[in-house]
């Protein structure tokens, strides 16, 4: 039995919008007017076409997320690869520990010079908002990623207190996505 199989899509709204906010296809974003807490970074994970290829395959098929340690599993019909629409269970263990974050897939570019996607939550996700994955490469050949995200406390349950804990583990894992795509691929 596959994992697409045995985990059904969350169907409900996002918890935060607009979607897209990220904007994944764009070189310049801004997060004014959404009232969520806004991140971005860049870093240069390799050159020439043979690295440009393996990160945009890599990206395409969550590895930012799974080269970080966390599980990714298609629910209902979405494929390995990132598909707008198609909604995802990613799950972090820590110890004896799962927290499982339903999201679904919001925004997705794939073009000879940028390639990405962003997710966004659903109800279930400890915060609420969007992440964007993004690799892209310069005229001289140099391949980086982008990570973005939007951010903000779930409206209500428990992971509503532990925001703050949770901002702490956010900044532990975008180190590890930074470094996620500079291994070799």
């Amino acid at each position: 039995m596959s994992d697409r199989s045995t985990t059904r899509p969350a169907t409900g709204p996002l918890t935060y919008g607009p979607a897209g906010a990220t904007r994944p296809a764009e070189e310049r974003w801004s997060a004014e007017g959404t009232g969520l807490r806004p991140f971005s970074c860049t870093v240069v994970i390799g050159h020439g076409d043979a690295d440009w290829r393996a990160a945009a395959d890599a990206v395409l098929h969550w590895g930012v997320k799974r080269r970080s340690g966390f599980a990714v599993m298609a629910c209902g019909s979405a494929g390995e690869q990132v598909a707008a629409g198609a909604e995802y269970r990613i799950t972090a263990g820590f110890g004896p520990f799962a927290v499982r974050e339903p999201v679904r897939v919001v925004a997705v570019v794939d073009r000879p010079d940028r390639c990405g996607f962003a997710y966004g939550t659903l109800p279930g996700h400890p915060v609420c908002g969007e992440e964007a994955f993004v690799v892209h490469r310069s005229a001289d050949g140099t391949v980086a990623l982008t990570i973005r995200s939007l951010t903000r406390a779930a409206p209500h349950g428990p992971w509503r207190i532990l925001f703050p804990a949770l901002l702490l583990a956010q900044r532990f894992f975008r180190r590890r996505y930074r470094r996620a795509l500079m291994a070799p691929l």
